[in-house]
């Protein structure tokens, strides 16, 4: 990636490094909440006498329908959050990356299978296919970890199938095979590590999406049950009480937002970074506009 180059590039994209400081401050907290949060008991704390309290300066985000402090359960929250993030992202890269290495290096019905696959899974809608499978499965986080991964694992297919159709031809891989190495050694050893750019592209955008699709189903109750401190459950609990205790939901609504567009302003960030084609087609794409403004 080229060491300094790439931090320098990455720190010259505004929205990049905005999307690299909301990302490591989400991981930071979430390691750390247990030790930071105001009120630690607010997980299962229950006070009916200072249930729906407006923000204060005693709570910041106020209570929520149990008299706990909703920034306590916000801070705690993004411990589930984050695992559900990286464990969903992860087992999608452990089912999706093999297959679309197997399908971009054979030919044949093996090939041919598999992206079918991926087709059928991509053709209905993810959001319905994460609610299908937690649905099935019952209501627990790692339950929503496997609806993440099922959901995920095609773009990842996709991607490495391309990747690898295009790197398979290159002379360095017809060199390993002339040297009598083994197809799955040049893969392992001389595709997948050229793979490393694109991957971690597609890994930061799907955190994105992994954290919206984890708040989609604790909303609806696949995800991990009460009293958790889940973003997507804390904004459905909250519903029963708006207009009137708008802070209820808003804070997990806005950690949801925040979290989110960090992940993709990232990965945004990363795709530019990374690929040098595409920073070169954007360069050209903006020097002709600004002289089509000029003229």
């Amino acid at each position: 990636m080229g060491g300094t180059s790439f931090w320098s590039r990455l720190a010259r994209d505004r929205l990049a490094t905005t999307g690299f400081a909301i990302t490591v401050l989400f991981v930071v907290i979430a390691a750390i909440a247990p030790w930071i949060v105001p009120y630690p008991e607010a997980a299962h704390e229950i006070a009916p006498m200072n249930r729906l309290r407006p923000p204060s300066e005693a709570h910041w985000f106020g209570t929520d329908r149990l008299g706990a402090d909703v920034f306590s359960r916000l801070l705690l929250g993004t411990r589930e959050t984050l695992f559900v993030a990286l464990f969903g992202v992860g087992a999608a890269a452990v089912i999706g990356v093999p297959l679309g290495l197997i399908a971009g290096w054979l030919d044949g019905w093996v090939s041919d299978g598999i992206m079918r696959l991926a087709d059928i899974f991509l053709a209905i809608p993810q959001i319905i296919l994460a609610i299908a499978i937690a649905q099935t499965l019952g209501p627990s986080l790692v339950n929503v970890v496997l609806a993440l991964g099922f959901t995920i694992w095609p773009w990842f297919t996709r991607l490495v199938f391309a990747e690898t159709r295009a790197l398979r031809r290159e002379p360095f891989i017809e060199a390993c095979a002339a040297l009598g190495a083994s197809p799955w050694r040049t893969l392992a050893l001389h595709v997948l590590p050229n793979l490393a750019s694109p991957l971690v592209v597609r890994v930061t955008l799907s955190m994105g999406f992994a954290v919206l699709t984890a708040a989609a189903l604790g909303f609806l109750g696949l995800g991990a049950p009460a009293p958790s401190p889940e973003w997507g459950r804390t904004i459905a609990e909250a519903r029963e009480y708006l207009p009137d205790a708008w802070w209820y939901a808003l804070a997990p609504g806005l950690a949801i937002f925040i979290v989110v567009m960090g992940f993709n302003m990232l990965g945004d960030g990363l795709r530019d970074v990374l690929d040098p084609k595409l920073r070169r087609s954007v360069a050209a794409s903006r020097a002709q506009s600004a002289k089509v403004q000029e003229a």
